[in-house]
């Protein structure tokens, strides 16, 4: 079976940013998260912009801006 995994894109110096890593490692069980600097890659720069924490499993948007523990324990039963 393939690894699951979760990426968080963020900014450095972000504190929504880092909230939402340590809570998603805190609470995401098998799936190994993959935190991107946007900053670091001109083409993730101009697409999000400041418009992060933003977590994805794959192409799929979880959580935007801010992380909520409840929402997330769901999406774990039914991902």
């Amino acid at each position: 079976m393939p690894e699951r995994h979760l990426t968080l894109f963020t900014r450095t110096g972000c504190p929504l940013c880092d909230e939402m890593a340590e809570q998603v490692r805190a609470r995401a069980g098998t799936y190994r998260l993959i935190e991107v600097d946007v900053d670091k890659d001109p083409a993730l720069k101009a697409r999000f912009g400041w418009d992060v924490p933003l977590l994805f499993d794959g192409d799929t948007e979880i959580f935007r801006h801010e992380f909520d523990a409840v929402a997330f324990g769901v999406w774990l039963v039914h991902a």
